[in-house]
């Protein structure tokens, strides 16, 4: 809620937050097929593997990728946890993975994530501090 001068509350212009969509909902396409980074297997900058790229998440306004949704552990599904990690953490997009400027230590202690919503501002804030990136 945003307070006016007049003492009366309002709700903040929708249009200030992020419009996120997950990328397999969203209809897009991509410019180049080779962009495609769902299924490639994530390591931190310790070497460790993180997880797998499931997904990620565009700016439905401006059509940029935000953030992946990285699942890690369970199987076949089950249990299988799920970390949102920022597009500016990615140091290196090679043929069969994706290395992040983070240690997988640091990625699994993240904030969690729920796969069933759309992350809303609040919490896009608080993974932008989290990882120590300035945006949000």
């Amino acid at each position: 809620m945003v307070h006016k001068p007049d003492g009366h509350e309002r709700t903040a212009h929708p249009a200030a937050e992020p419009k996120l969509v997950k990328f397999s909902d969203s209809g897009f396409d991509l410019e180049d097929p080779n962009q495609v980074l769902r299924g490639l297997d994530v390591y931190g900058s310790d070497g460790k593997e993180i997880g797998t790229v499931e997904d990620f998440y565009v700016d439905s306004e401006d059509r940029k990728v935000r953030f992946l949704d990285v699942g890690a552990g369970g199987l076949l599904g089950i249990g299988e946890k799920h970390f949102l990690i920022p597009v500016e953490a990615v140091a290196n997009v090679y043929e069969d993975g994706v290395t992040v400027d983070q240690s997988r230590e640091k990625v699994t202690g993240s904030p969690p994530f729920d796969t069933s919503v759309v992350p809303q501002a609040d919490y896009l804030r608080d993974i932008y501090h989290y990882y120590g990136y300035g945006r949000a």
